[in-house]
């Protein structure tokens, strides 16, 4: 019998939302597509998020929650899932990184990490 593997891969690429932003109050939005890819041998649930977003200053905030935009994805073997979202930093750069928690149809709970994405609003760093 072949070894189970709990194992989702995420993609992450951010994008600044210049007509949602506001220089002068300090508001920079920045907008997401992520792409999560079951590339294990066991179906699985994401259930639940964990973001770490940073800015310019240092000031970090975590972000916890059930689903991705208002879902639970069921994910087989092979299956992708893909969403948008969006946050704000009141630097005009950062950071956002993380986590997805997972559950097999097995009960096995796991962790897929989201790469580290870098945050920067156009025409800031030279």
């Amino acid at each position: 019998m072949a070894e189970k593997v709990y194992q989702v891969e995420v993609e992450a690429e951010p994008q600044y939302i210049a007509e949602q932003s506001n220089m002068a109050n300090d508001i920079y939005v920045f907008g997401y597509r992520v792409r999560i890819v079951n590339t294990g041998s066991e179906p699985a649930q994401l259930v639940s998020r964990h973001w770490i977003i940073t800015d310019a200053n240092q000031q970090v905030q975590e972000v916890r929650g059930m689903g991705v935009v208002g879902e639970q994805p069921h994910l087989e073997p092979g299956q992708a899932f893909e969403y948008t979202s969006a946050t704000h930093l009141k630097t005009p750069y950062g950071s956002m990184k993380g986590s997805y928690q997972m559950v097999a149809d097995d009960g096995q709970r796991f962790e897929a990490d989201i790469p580290e994405m870098t945050l920067v609003a156009p025409r800031v760093l030279h």
